[in-house]
């Protein structure tokens, strides 16, 4: 089954507007989590459209432009770094994903979430484990949510050159470690995702 015949089957069982939802950057060790939410044309297909762990980065940002372009509606929204150490990267996400979705300037039938939490946006919902390989607008929402979040780890990179965000995005990669460890963390650092290293310096002192 294709993705967007997923889609179709949910709107022929009365779902005419689905919207699709998920997050980007759950594992980084820096950053916001982003999460979006889009509802795509019923009609339309963007040719193109899947898992965005699928797609080049140049297929991505192409993508990307197509979805806004052509989505009836859609919302990118994200949970800072402070909030994710205040509330967990679960919660974090989940108040993205709600964000996300509070922000649509149009209300959904149904809510179509990535992975198996329902993020409790107040609508009809139903989650999708593995969603943005199983659903269109899913996979739309994985894209607009890590295309954005990768702009914005390119915009903290000119704010902290020496971290060298633009390169692993935040992710735990042998380079940010060794940034980490010739500057420290940065005010944008998830401090509660910092204890394999913080356990590296403790062992090599």
């Amino acid at each position: 089954m294709s993705l967007y015949q997923y889609d179709k089957q949910m709107i022929a069982g009365g779902y005419p507007a689905l919207c699709g939802v998920d997050e980007a950057g759950r594992g980084p060790l820096a950053g916001p989590v982003f999460a979006a939410a889009v509802i795509l044309p019923g009609k339309y297909e963007i040719p193109g459209i899947d898992d965005s762990k699928k797609l080049t980065e140049k297929k991505r940002e192409k993508l990307y432009d197509e979805i806004l372009k052509y989505a009836v509606a859609c919302h990118i929204a994200m949970a800072d770094e402070g909030e994710i150490d205040r509330l967990n990267i679960l919660q974090a996400s989940l108040l993205a994903m709600r964000r996300a979705v509070r922000g649509l300037p149009a209300s959904p039938d149904l809510l179509l979430v990535d992975g198996n939490q329902d993020p409790r946006a107040g609508l009809p919902t139903r989650t999708v484990v593995k969603g943005d390989a199983t659903s269109a607008c899913i996979a739309a929402a994985s894209i607009l949510a890590k295309v954005a979040r990768d702009r914005y780890m390119a915009e903290l990179d000119r704010k902290y050159p020496q971290y060298r965000f633009a390169a692993h995005k935040g992710y735990p990669t042998k380079l940010h470690y060794e940034m980490l460890d010739a500057y420290g963390p940065s005010p944008v650092h998830r401090m509660s995702f910092l204890k394999k290293w913080k356990g590296k310096q403790l062992v090599s002192l």
